[in-house]
């Protein structure tokens, strides 16, 4: 009878066993399956950005070929009656802004459908990564609406993409000062051991070798006589700001070191090139060349460089949210989405009003020239007043920390003296 029951028990044990192998390996095959989800989707997801730059880069191309060619495509009675008298002056500038309107209408709507994405499970990453049919109707929905709106409502958009345009570039100078930051630390992770870190001194030698080189040929190119005192004002505030950025960061409350100022710099005078590059053609101190309808390999090589240097600055920052989030201590799980998608979207409509303004100097009320980008006197004032803003924000980012830990000790100053004075 005990042998029996023994028996019996022993069998059920045996079949516990069993179920509980078959319920673990079930899991495992679940869990397995799981990750092989989660991998796919994040490879769908970062094949997704490269798609949309495909897309803003193909824009873009549109965008030159409207400006440049749309002429003879639609009659010039059109224009005149949408512009008004005299109005082949805002033939190119309308077509511009028409197909910035549309590709900031597909990028804005994309924005709203994936702002709160935060899993690779949800149906809204369904739509960032796959759908493409669906998104390329919307894209050609998105595109050529733009063309039934009268002009008046167009001329109101360029007004706001002055805007956009500028948001867009204060969000790049963030991200360009977060990636310097980034690299400082990457070839000089201690303060302490700078002695040490010979590569990172070379570096730093080699940024401010080539930045004072650069503000020496942009005196030679520039100013070919005393009477260009614009290219002699803007290249002089450039070495300042180059001397002021350096003894800040040697500063013995700062010690931040050279590498992060010198890269700076080094960004600093070619935003001051660009600058003076932008100025307009005619004028005695302008690098730019009168073209009677002929254009040399160079200036095409130029205006292709251009376009792609839009398309990267567009992608780079639209996939750097980590240099706008508040907090940088959440943990990435498995099954969060690579890259936040409403903040990628966003920088992409953005894009869209940056690269509208290039395109028509930022000046909504003037034609441009054929195979020319971001030529004119405001796109020299724009990229001065950035240059400005950058090397401002830089300085701001290194004395930052002394102000605060500055403000730390004297709030605990007052704490002290009130609680050693109370009775």
């Amino acid at each position: 009878m005990c042998r029996m029951m023994n028996t019996t028990g022993m069998g059920e044990e045996k079949i516990d066993i069993r179920v509980s192998e078959a319920v673990y390996l079930e899991e495992l095959s679940r869990t397995r399956h799981k990750k092989i989800d989660v991998s796919l989707e994040r490879r769908k997801s970062l094949r997704a950005r490269y798609y949309y730059g495909v897309i803003f880069l193909i824009i873009n191309f549109v965008a030159w070929l409207v400006r440049d060619y749309i002429q003879r495509v639609i009659p010039g009675e059109h224009f005149l009656r949408t512009c008004g008298i005299g109005g082949h002056d805002c033939i190119n500038t309308m077509g511009v802004l028409r197909i910035s309107f549309g590709c900031f209408i597909f990028f804005f709507l994309m924005f709203l459908a994936t702002m709160k994405t935060s899993k690779l499970q949800e149906v809204r990453n369904a739509w960032h990564s796959g759908w493409w049919p669906a998104k390329c109707i919307l894209l050609v929905i998105s595109m050529t609406s733009p063309f039934f709106l009268p002009s008046e409502y167009i001329h109101i958009y360029g007004e706001f993409a002055r805007i956009g345009a500028g948001v867009f570039l204060a969000l790049q100078l963030i991200s360009v000062i977060q990636f310097i930051a980034w690299w400082n630390n990457y070839w000089m992770p201690d303060v302490k051991c700078m002695q040490s870190c010979s590569l990172g001194l070379l570096m730093s030698t080699v940024f401010y070798v080539a930045s004072a080189c650069g503000v020496v040929v942009l005196y030679i190119l520039y100013v070919p006589r005393s009477s260009c005192t614009l290219n002699i004002f803007f290249i002089t505030w450039t070495a300042v700001l180059l001397l002021v950025m350096m003894l800040i960061s040697l500063h013995s409350k700062v010690n931040r070191g050279l590498l992060s100022s010198g890269i700076m710099a080094s960004y600093v005078v070619f935003l001051c090139w660009s600058a003076i590059r932008s100025e307009p053609a005619g004028k005695k101190c302008s690098p730019q060349k009168q073209l009677n309808g002929h254009h040399d390999w160079v200036t095409v090589l130029s205006f292709l460089i251009g376009i792609c240097a839009i398309v990267m600055a567009t992608f780079s920052t639209g996939i750097d949210s980590e240099s706008f989030q508040f907090r940088k201590d959440e943990v990435q799980e498995e099954d969060d989405i690579p890259y936040k998608y409403g903040f990628f979207h966003l920088v992409f409509s953005l894009g869209a009003m940056y690269f509208a303004m290039l395109f028509i100097n930022w000046d909504i009320n003037s034609s441009t020239r054929k195979w020319s980008i971001d030529v004119g006197w405001a796109s020299t004032w724009v990229k001065i007043i950035n240059e400005w803003f950058a090397a401002t924000l830089y300085m701001w980012k290194l004395i930052s920390p002394v102000v605060r830990q500055a403000k730390i000790m004297d709030e605990g100053v007052m704490q002290r003296d009130i609680f050693t004075s109370s009775p």
